[in-house]
């Protein structure tokens, strides 16, 4: 199973974090990663307000057959996007385990400012570790 990439957008649908996982995905222009961002952001508030269900918090998950898109929303209106192969088992699990790592090593730092780009490289260190070991 393959872990593609993962997305970090604040509240505000900056991306404040990205990170590709696999050499063979096509390189995106800065501005276009803002794009998709925006973009995501949108459909996911759009889709939570046209949801039959009150409680609904917008796509959780968007499946193709190339990829599989993932969405985890903490209470803080954070998002974590996890792109995947189709078959990739338990993301829901990958995406608290990588909200976890967030928070031990980017919340809990210091010098981090909440809503601003994530620049940590412990954080760095232990996800990429924590998906070469899911791999």
């Amino acid at each position: 199973m393959v872990v593609f990439s993962l997305y970090i957008l604040n509240k505000a649908a900056g991306l404040v974090y990205q990170r590709d996982f696999n050499d063979g995905l096509q390189k995106l222009s800065s501005n276009d990663y803002l794009v998709l961002s925006g973009t995501f952001h949108a459909v996911h508030a759009i889709a939570s307000k046209i949801s039959p269900t009150p409680s609904s918090s917008g796509i959780e998950v968007l499946e193709t057959e190339k990829f599989r898109l993932q969405c985890f929303q903490t209470l803080t209106g954070i998002k974590f996007l996890l792109i995947s192969e189709p078959r990739q088992q338990n993301t829901d699990a990958i995406l608290r385990r990588v909200y976890e790592l967030y928070a031990d090593y980017v919340v809990k730092n210091p010098f981090y400012e909440i809503e601003m780009p994530v620049r940590c490289e412990q954080f760095d260190r232990h996800l990429a570790t924590y998906i070469r070991g899911i791999q």
